[in-house]
């Protein structure tokens, strides 16, 4: 049985791309809708941590970086073990529509897990999305 590799939203934003970038791709951004506290290297094999004041932290990889349309990383895979070195791959695509954005996020490589750690991640992740672009939206929003 196979098993979906990839969760794909899009969420139309009423501000324009560099500021959707900006809210993606810097510390400040990302520390306010994506996490309590960020750091980022914005480059391709650059680090970047997300933490959170739970005390859950992730630790990501930039991979590409294409200003102002394209920004992805790679990051642990929600309920896998600390060390295990499986990652899914996150790309936000950004298109100017009108005076604001369109914005796609795709996480892949969900195919590559056993049944039982495919249904924790993937829908953790599922759900997981959902709540981060409405903290977008609402942070774009405030902003």
């Amino acid at each position: 049985m196979a098993f979906p590799d990839r969760i794909e939203r899009t969420v139309e934003l009423a501000q324009p791309p560099a500021k959707v970038w900006a809210a993606l791709t810097t510390a400040e951004g990302l520390g306010t809708w994506f996490g309590n506290q960020a750091t980022i290297d914005l480059r391709p094999g650059g680090s970047a941590q997300l933490k959170w004041d739970t005390g859950d932290a992730a630790d990501l990889r930039v991979e590409r970086v294409e200003e102002p349309s394209v920004f992805g990383f790679t990051w642990h895979i929600y309920g896998l073990p600390e060390g295990d070195p499986r990652r899914t791959y996150v790309e936000f695509t950004l298109e100017p529509v009108g005076a604001g954005t369109r914005l796609t996020v795709v996480e892949s490589g969900f195919g590559q897990l056993a049944e039982d750690d495919h249904e924790k991640a993937f829908g953790g992740n599922v759900k997981g999305w959902a709540l981060e672009l409405g903290e977008l939206v609402e942070y774009l929003d405030a902003a």
